[in-house]
């Protein structure tokens, strides 16, 4: 099984957060970023935008998920240091109903649940329970199999 980490970024609302749930279980270790904190993403797949698709050649590293908006990102990647293998997750339509007053959200973007879900099946470690308490479950699951990614 694939180890995960999850960097939260300091504003992330836990309230709202589709990864808070999670929090507990053992395959996944939790971080909250804050003023002179880093991280070594040494030997991490790192899900990021613009980077090669992720696949199952990728599988056997441990896998780094970054949680935040995505206009605060950019501060969440300054505290990463070393050498990492960025990745990237086919664009899917969210199921999550988010509306941004501030920024619009990069196509393909995801709720940070249904990320971490798809990782791990590109990963082939398909893992339902990651969506156990994820109210938009149903839908999502629903366009990964209208994509042809679940079967």
């Amino acid at each position: 099984m694939t180890p995960i980490s999850i960097i939260r970024h300091p504003k992330e609302r836990r309230s709202k957060c589709s990864l808070t749930p999670l929090e507990g279980r053992e395959d996944i270790a939790f971080y909250r970023a804050r003023e002179n904190w880093s991280f070594d993403m040494t030997g991490f797949t790192v899900l990021a935008l613009g980077a090669p698709e992720l696949s199952a050649a990728d599988a056997g590293r441990p896998l780094l998920l970054l949680d935040s908006t995505w206009r605060l990102l950019p501060q969440l990647e300054a505290c990463l240091y070393g050498e990492g293998v960025r990745r990237t997750l086919p664009a899917v339509a969210t199921a999550y109903p988010r509306v941004s007053k501030i920024a619009q959200d990069p196509h393909g973007g995801l709720a940070s649940v249904e990320a971490l879900y798809l990782a791990k099946l590109l990963l082939g470690e398909r893992d339902d329970s990651l969506l156990e308490s994820y109210y938009w479950r149903e839908s999502f699951l629903f366009e990964l199999k209208a994509r042809g990614l679940l079967l």
